[in-house]
């Protein structure tokens, strides 16, 4: 009997796995991981109704439970033991919450059609984004590959805001509308920044040979990002108390107080003049 084509593809996927132990966590496992820590540290994303702290406490040792299990696969690379790692961000577990209520209250304020917390909360974007976030970055801090990005990229699906946990962002942190921002991995963000929809802190190299270096932008305390900005390079710092204008590319650091901005020649007439040899054709 000849063998079936399929047979020699399995063959070759076989050999690409033989001898190799697992190295990456399952992507529904750490996607579990951050559903049941959202519920746990917010009413919002959570059916269930715990009648004391003490129900609380048994479900974030089931949690921690499910991320040692989560972890193992990722041991032989990482910076300390899968039980001190669990530990150290059960330690930083309260610092987290509170920094994420700061954000939501952050975003509440500064958003004018935000009619509540809970709103902002239960269905803002940029939150989720900001809380997957933050507890991806705790990961990063820690030493474990692959993990934070993974949590980066579920937040980057469900939200549109690609931010890299390698990101160092201050508190009260607020994004508006969010769709499209991207935030790379040295990115240093101050306290009480505001970015709005499109906007870019990115690299001016792609270089591999760059990859420890500070390549991506400082944006300061307090500054205002507006829609589709771009602001490239390890160098460039926004001084504090300053606004980005809308569509504004910047390669270079501005002094605190700035106020940046792109201007554009438009041109408004009155449709019912003639259009002077311009033709739309679809």
């Amino acid at each position: 009997m000849e063998p079936r084509p399929t047979e020699s593809f399995a063959e070759e996927l076989f050999g690409l796995r033989k001898g190799r132990a697992p190295v990456l966590p399952s992507k529904a496992r750490v996607a579990k991981f951050a559903d049941d820590l959202l519920a746990l540290l917010f009413p919002h994303f959570s059916e269930d109704r715990y009648r004391e702290a003490g129900e609380l406490e048994i479900q974030l040792q089931v949690i921690l439970r499910d991320l040692r299990t989560a972890l193992l696969p990722l041991a032989p690379g990482m910076r300390h033991t899968v039980e001190a790692t669990t530990d150290l961000f059960a330690e930083r577990l309260p610092t987290i919450s509170r920094a994420l209520w700061k954000d939501a209250e952050a975003i509440t304020a500064g958003d004018p059609a935000a009619e509540s917390i809970d709103e902002v909360v239960s269905a803002y974007p940029g939150f989720l984004a900001i809380a997957l976030h933050r507890v991806a970055h705790e990961f990063y801090r820690s030493g474990v590959p692959i993990f934070p990005r993974i949590l980066s990229e579920i937040a980057h699906h469900r939200s549109g805001i690609d931010i890299h946990p390698g990101a160092r962002i201050g508190h009260s942190f607020c994004i508006d509308h969010g769709t499209g921002i991207v935030i790379g991995e040295t990115s240093t963000i101050g306290d009480e920044v505001k970015l709005y929809q499109g906007v870019t802190l990115g690299a001016l190299s792609v270089q591999k040979s760059l990859a420890c270096s500070k390549r991506h932008p400082t944006i300061e305390d307090r500054v205002v990002i507006y829609s589709n900005a771009t602001i490239l390079g390890g160098e460039t710092v926004i001084g504090h108390d300053s606004v980005i204008g809308g569509n504004v590319w910047l390669t270079q650091s501005v002094p605190p107080h700035s106020v940046v901005y792109h201007k554009s020649d438009i041109k408004v007439r009155d449709a019912r003049e003639e259009a002077q040899g311009l033709e739309y054709i679809i």
